[in-house]
Order: structure tokens, then sequence, then C-alpha cells
């Protein structure tokens, strides 16, 4: 039987939650990383991943168009350009290509918004 080590998860507040529109995203910087923070008010739900695409290595992905994917509607983005599409849960390119996004966990607490990083 293998054991999974559980990793401490430090919440960073990263900004309010009208900060980043609905149905939407916005871009935070948590030190040097730019990180993509989605706003899926449909889906009364909020999502973080990093902003840079990785197919054309461009920091776009927070200005991407958010949805849903698949019978299972799982939620995710789109990248601007190219559109290719990426798993909001898993990070995972869901166009078919080798691709993969890092994603972060988040939480809202009253009107502030924050991001858990490992």
């Amino acid at each position: 039987m293998e054991l999974e080590i559980a990793t401490a998860v430090e919440w960073v507040y990263v900004c309010q939650a009208d900060d980043i529109p609905q149905n939407g995203g916005g871009c935070v910087k948590v030190g040097d990383e730019q990180i993509a923070l989605y706003n899926f008010t449909r889906r009364g739900e909020w999502y973080a991943t990093q902003n840079l695409c990785p197919h054309k290595q461009q920091m776009v992905l927070s200005r991407g168009m958010i949805g849903s994917s698949g019978d299972a509607c799982e939620p995710k983005v789109a990248c601007p350009f190219h559109k290719k599409a990426f798993s909001l849960l898993s990070g995972e390119c869901l166009t078919g290509e080798d691709y993969q996004i890092k994603t972060y966990p988040v939480k809202v607490e009253g009107d502030r918004v924050f991001i858990g990083l490992e």
C-alpha cells in the first residue's frame, strides 16, 4: 500500500472578489509567478491556474474564455489566441495535445480571495 505524503498549503491573499469579473478571469502576481484567477459565477466556483499558455509560451490564460466541457461538464479555460482548452480541475489539455498547466486551490472568505501555494 502506498502512502501519500500530505503537503502543507500556504493560503495567500490575492485580491477582493469583485476585482475579478463575473464569469471571467484576471491575473494576480504572487512573488515572481503570474497566476490566472477565474470567477466562474455560473457554477458558483473559483479556479486558479498558471497564466502561461504552454502552447506558444504567452501569459494569456487569464483572458481566456471559461466554460464547461463534455458530458461531465468539466470546467475549462480556452486560450484566447489559439483556443487550446485546459481543465480547470486537473490542468490537462482537453484538445488532445500533450500540454499541461498547473492548477491551484482557491478559497473565498467574505470578499477576500486566497490562492493555496505548496
